[in-house]
């Protein structure tokens, strides 16, 4: 009784912060209070070698590494699915206007962008209802959501049917894009963060370069309805897996549920009821508030947007160039995506290994140069790599167009889709670390915000691209692309680095 009237009385308590606190190396622990997200942001920030806790149920930080890569592993999992079916219908575009009768050119473009436009829409509800109910609730369900639509797109019998069933696989395909995030700003402190986030974030990119390979070949030798059957078998699979291994990694809720557990709390249906309706419809609008009032959203949204635009253009676009400027079949040309994976997978891999790297130097830098600054790193030692990746896009964008323009050797234009993907995943990245260290409690609704505009580019401005080419051609079509991208992208991380410190003393949910 003592021990339990203690712990209520503690509930309520202001917690004294010792200034040496960040320094102690076995300080890391999540106070009493949930609410408490001061707390909780500052043990966030810790380096790796500040946890040096017993792993504990409630602190995903101290969990055994394993145990936390299989959890990141399957998220990647799941985030890698939707991305690569959203362009896996690119080569078969031609199939299903035949089989559904679509005889407009933007209507068939449309089922393929429509998956996106959904992109856009669900991390809204998605990301914030994980800060309420917990994040591995969100992931699974929306894992079986996405399962059913897709099913339910091989079934379709016509274009308004396949049109709304990828707009509902879509939503469900959402959930990992936004969720995802926040399970690793959960699972990994910022000087551990950039290997998680490197294979993360390497899924939404990665699954559109290999999507359209695969498509091609299905395609070639049965029929395009495999393309969604072979899809959902594929998470079918790993949503089993995620049934068995995903634990819950929001701090928040696993508080809740151990005060629960300690206290034998019974509430009534009544209360619980509106006190969840309170707190989704609360969760609910902060992406949105995010993105009209963070600054650092909307910088990161606006580049995000450029890029994606770019890169569902060329996916779209793909198909056409390798076959009728190629003269190349569908199975082979959808070998011409590899180069798109391997830039993605060499990025990912050359940037996971430096971005750690780079954050701990930077680390030491500063300390060395100010002693008395904090012992937490800053968000902004994810932005280097982003001056290289911001670089290399337009120069892939400006070699493959002109490279399909002259019609040179099929090698060239690779080279250029290479560069391309080489840049936009060490860009892609960088700012998805930047986001998660920026927004470390609210990870799932910054990163919500951010690809808002990102998807809804990726949706509509492929609609756009077959009139673009018809007037431009590929050299100067490619060419306004890559001067797009010099103005938006090549100002960014020099933003960010200057100014990034200043911009999130401002915000009242930024980490400081």
């Amino acid at each position: 009784m003592a021990s339990a009237q203690q712990h209520e009385q503690n509930q309520h308590v202001p917690i004294q912060r010792n200034p040496s606190q960040n320094e102690n190396p076995v300080s890391v622990g999540w106070p009493g209070n949930i609410e408490d997200t001061e707390n909780r942001s500052d043990a966030q920030n810790h380096s790796p070698t500040d946890i040096s806790l017993p792993s504990d149920p409630t602190k995903p930080l101290t969990w055994p590494r394993p145990q936390k890569w299989v959890i990141t592993i399957i998220v990647s999992c799941l985030t890698l699915i939707p991305p690569l079916s959203s362009t896996m219908v690119a080569p078969a575009l031609a199939n299903m206007a035949a089989d559904l009768g679509i005889r407009n050119a933007v209507v068939s473009q449309l089922t393929f962008t429509i998956f996106m436009l959904a992109y856009a829409i669900g991390p809204l509800l998605l990301g914030p209802l994980s800060e309420t109910i917990g994040r591995s609730p969100v992931l699974l369900a929306s894992n079986v959501f996405y399962l059913a639509w897709t099913l339910g797109c091989g079934l379709a019998r016509n274009k308004a049917e396949l049109i709304a069933f990828r707009f509902l696989a879509g939503v469900g395909g959402s959930a990992p894009l936004a969720v995802g995030a926040g399970v690793i700003s959960d699972l990994w402190a910022p000087g551990e963060r950039g290997q998680a986030v490197g294979i993360y974030s390497l899924a939404p990119l990665l699954g559109p370069a290999i999507g359209p390979l695969t498509g091609g070949w299905i395609t070639e030798r049965t029929t395009w309805r495999w393309m969604f059957y072979s899809t959902s078998m594929a998470a079918g699979v790993v949503g089993v897996v995620g049934f068995v291994f995903i634990r819950e990694t929001y701090v928040p809720v696993l508080l809740k549920q151990r005060q629960h557990h300690i206290s034998r709390e019974e509430t009534s249906g009544s209360n619980t009821s509106e006190s969840l309706t309170t707190r989704l419809r609360l969760a609910s609008v902060r992406p949105l508030q995010f993105f009209v009032t963070e600054y650092i959203i909307m910088v990161v949204a606006i580049y995000m947007a450029a890029v994606f635009g770019v890169l569902y253009i060329l996916l779209s676009t793909y198909p056409k160039v390798w076959t009728q400027e190629y003269g190349e079949s569908p199975g082979i040309g959808a070998l011409n995506y590899i180069s798109l994976g391997l830039g993605y997978v060499l990025g990912s891999q050359i940037n996971a290994c430096s971005s750690d790297a780079i954050y701990r130097r930077l680390l030491v830098r500063r300390n060395a140069n100010e002693p008395q600054s904090s012992s937490k790193g800053e968000p902004e030692f994810r932005v280097p790599p982003m001056f290289v990746g911001s670089v290399l896009i337009p120069i892939g964008m400006f070699w493959y167009g002109w490279s399909v323009q002259a019609h040179t050797h099929w090698v060239m234009p690779n080279i250029g889709s290479f560069i391309f993907s080489l840049g936009s995943i060490t860009c892609m990245q960088s700012m998805q670390a930047y986001v998660i260290d920026s927004y470390a409690e609210y990870a799932a609704s910054g990163l919500a915000a951010a690809v808002l505009l990102r998807n809804i580019a990726a949706f509509g401005i492929p609609l756009f691209a077959p009139y673009m080419y018809d007037s431009l051609h590929y050299g100067w079509g490619n060419s306004v692309l890559g001067f797009a991208s010099v103005v938006i992208g090549i100002p960014s991380p020099f933003l960010f680095w200057i100014y990034g410190k200043k911009i999130r003393g401002r915000s009242k949910f930024a980490v400081r």
